[in-house]
């Protein structure tokens, strides 16, 4: 799949665009413009900063004077900023962008994201270029965002949209879920042990401390090694007690 293009404008320090190309990369994007970077190019604190892989995301980014020429063959420009401009323009989260972004990918055009310089942001003659703002939820008190934390919370949401990904999963490591027999009979296995000590007591309540124990181990989501760790546990407590006993006897 096409990605969007990723527009440093006017940036300010080589280690900000060094961490822009760490943050793309993170989430599969590659393909970066720079617009007048204030301490000129190559800059070897972006280098330095992009550690590695992300280099590449460095070498093949493409450097233009003015951001109407970064962004001449996009059919959508988006543009980031915190601050109202006075200018009448749709504004979306970074989630809704990033949606729209790929559906419009999708269909041919050519998607572009505009991020301002460190010290004040894009300015408005960069945002008349756009035709969508993208505003991020950020705190009114401290609405700021440093350049490489902008670039990576927009790859993040294009990534969540682009790429299908499991909301959770269950790692095993080295081992499986139990199943519900084998969860049943450990319960029975506690049960029966529980029930020779006298623990369900008194005999009014003993359904509900069954129940209360059948529930919990249901509930934890057991695999075959806990369940085997489980019985392991019990037999060593009674082996215990039943050596402490067999010493009492003799003495």
């Amino acid at each position: 799949m096409q990605e969007p293009v990723f527009v440093l404008v006017r940036p300010q320090m080589g280690e900000n665009i060094g961490a822009a190309a760490r943050a793309m990369l993170n989430f599969g994007l590659s393909t970066m413009r720079l617009v007048d970077p204030r301490d000129g190019w190559p800059n070897q604190r972006a280098v330095a900063m992009a550690s590695g892989a992300a280099g590449r995301v460095l070498d093949n980014a493409v450097m233009h004077p003015t951001t109407a020429e970064a962004v001449a063959d996009c059919t959508h420009v988006y543009a980031t900023t915190a601050r109202s401009r006075d200018l009448t323009k749709r504004i979306l989260t970074p989630e809704a962008a990033m949606a729209e972004a790929k559906g419009r990918i999708a269909n041919g055009e050519k998607v572009a994201v505009l991020f301002g310089p460190e010290r004040a942001g894009l300015e408005n003659d960069d945002i008349a270029l756009a035709n969508t703002i993208v505003s991020v939820p950020v705190n009114p008190e401290f609405a700021s965002l440093n350049l490489g934390q902008c670039v990576l919370l927009t790859a993040y949401e294009w990534r969540r949209h682009a790429v299908e990904a499991e909301p959770a999963r269950m790692e095993f490591a080295g081992t499986e879920a139990a199943t519900a027999i084998e969860v049943q009979k450990l319960g029975d296995h506690y049960e029966e042990r529980l029930d020779e000590v006298g623990f369900f007591f008194p005999e009014t309540k003993a359904a509900g401390m069954k129940r209360t124990l059948r529930n919990m181990w249901g509930r934890l989501d057991l695999t075959r090694a806990d369940v085997q760790l489980l019985h392991g546990v019990l037999r060593q407590i009674l082996r215990r007690r039943d050596a402490l006993e067999r010493d009492e006897g003799q003495q």
